[in-house]
Formats: structure tokens, sequence, C-alpha cells
């Protein structure tokens, strides 16, 4: 835990002031425009795929590239952009928008099943192939740049999980807060979205504990996508002032959850991205991430034991 605790100190000591004020500001205009007049909920109502794709995509761009425009402007001598870094910088939002709306390939692959298994394969396919998709992308990028292995810290040599069980401990009372929360209770537990499964099997709990694990394989894609490649390969050209760009691209993905998660999300990305940053390693985030999303799932089905 005292690791962890100083690569924070020696990241915040680093942070220039204005640029951190001046994208935190952004980040929360865009918070309370999106829980205003709902940014994530109009663009998921868009009819086509490729409409959907560029509205992700230009809301993406916007964030991601003007919290680094803002790094450029206060911090030159740290930011030293090149020719590739311009690639990432729309690689980046284009892969996560296709990542938001690649629904259709898992449609595709589970159209053959019986109803209803046709949208329980789809809603237990989705988050793998979007994960495949992701891993395929960014490796391609990787081998393209000419980075070192392993790709976007996928790296397992001298990798101390203890730290980062007792950071998702830590984290225990703020989860005991969210799931009191109304709206928390709304979105949470996922698991819930298969209820429909019930009438049609004699044994559910196999099947829905299998929905959880492919929920699971969607912060693998989280975490290698977030921390692995917008820290480790954007380094490169703008050393820790990565992390900051990267929140707030981060916190942008949670517009369509709960207030409390999606703010929550911005300081959680500051945090893991100055882990990865000093560990080269994904996998301490992912132990956090995903620890908290399956509490939170806990948490959510105990609460509602209690109020039935």
């Amino acid at each position: 835990m005292k690791t962890i605790l100083g690569y924070l100190q020696t990241y915040f000591r680093s942070v220039h002031l204005p640029a951190f004020i001046l994208i935190s500001l952004l980040t929360a205009l865009l918070i309370a425009i999106n829980y205003t007049v709902g940014i994530e909920d109009r663009i998921m109502q868009i009819a086509t795929y490729p409409r959907r794709f560029t509205g992700f995509f230009l809301l993406f761009t916007f964030i991601f590239g003007s919290a680094w425009l803002i790094q450029f402007i206060f911090q030159p001598a740290s930011v030293q952009p090149r020719n590739f870094f311009y690639i990432l910088l729309l690689a980046a939002p284009a892969i996560f928008a296709a990542k938001m709306t690649l629904d259709w390939l898992a449609r595709f692959l589970t159209k053959g099943l019986p109803v209803p298994w046709d949208q329980y394969g789809y809603m237990v396919a989705n988050w793998p192939v979007k994960c495949a998709f992701v891993l395929l992308i960014v490796g391609l990028l990787w081998k393209w740049g000419g980075y070192e292995r392993p790709v976007a810290g996928l790296r397992f040599k001298g990798f101390d999980p203890l730290p980062y069980f007792i950071l998702l401990a830590c984290m225990l009372p703020l989860l005991a807060l969210a799931v009191t929360r109304p709206d928390f209770l709304q979105t949470y537990p996922k698991v819930n979205r298969v209820l429909f499964i019930d009438q049609h099997t004699a044994h559910a709990f196999p099947w829905k504990l299998l929905y959880e694990i492919s929920y699971g394989i969607d912060f693998v894609t989280i975490e290698f996508f977030f921390r692995g490649f917008l820290v480790l390969a954007f380094m490169r050209y703008g050393g820790q002032s990565v992390i900051l760009p990267m929140a707030a691209f981060y916190c942008a993905i949670h517009f369509g959850k709960p207030l409390f998660e999606c703010i929550t999300s911005y300081f959680g990305g500051i945090i893991l991205g100055a882990v990865v940053y000093n560990t080269r390693s994904i996998w301490g985030g992912l132990i956090v991430h995903l620890g908290i999303a399956w509490l939170m799932e806990a948490g959510a089905m105990l609460m509602k034991q209690l109020h039935q």
C-alpha cells in the first residue's frame, strides 16, 4: 500500500496545477451537460451503427483531444508529439467508439440459437467479442509503433498483487455508500438482465455465473485499453502528462452510469493511471477494477434481497 501511495505522491508532485484544474473543469462541464441533456443516451438512441459510431467518436475525440491540447499549452516541454502520436490520438477514440457499437457482431454470431438463448448468447458473447477486437487492434498498433513487449502492460514479471487487494479493501466504505443510492440500484446488478432465463432452465445459477464472468471480461478490455494503451503507448510522447487525458476519456465512457460512479471514475482513472505508469503492468488495476465491479454486483443483489 505504501508503494501505491508513493506512486500517487510522485505523480501529484509533477502535476501542473492550471492544466489539472482546466482538464478537471472540462470533464465536470461535460458531466453536467450529460446528466442534463443525456449525451450518451442520445448517441445510443441513434438507429444506425455508422452514425452511432460517429457520435461516440466525436465525443471521445473532443474530450481526449481537448485534454491533450490543454497539456500541450501549459506544458509544451513535457509533450513532444510526433507523427505516430497523431495516429494514436485519432485511433484511440475510433477504437473505443467501435467497441461501443460492435454489438452487431455478437448478434450475428448467436442469431442461430433458439429463442430465448439467442438473446442470452448475444449478451454473454458481446463482451468477449469486443475484448478480442480491442486486443487485436491495439496489438497491431503496438507492433506498428515499434513498442517493447509485452503489449500494453500485459506483464506479470515482478507483480505483487497484495497492495491491490489492500487498496480494494479500502474502497469498501465507498462501495457500501454507493449501493444505498436509488440510481445505483436501477443500474445494478447487471445480472438482472438475464433473469428471463429463469423460466427456461431448471438450474439458472451456472448461466448467471457465466454472464458474470463475461461481464468481468469487459474490465480486462477497459484496463488493457485505458491503462495499458492510453498510458503506456502515449507516455513516449508525454511522460506523466498522459494520465489526465486518459482519466478524462475514461470518465466519458461512464456517462451512461449513475452520477456518483461517473464522477469517481475520473479520480479512479488518475489513481490507476499513476500505478500503471510506474509499474508498466495493468494487472494491479485489473484486480481493483474487477474487484469493485463484482463487489458492486454482490452489494446490489444483497440490497435488493433486503428490500424484498
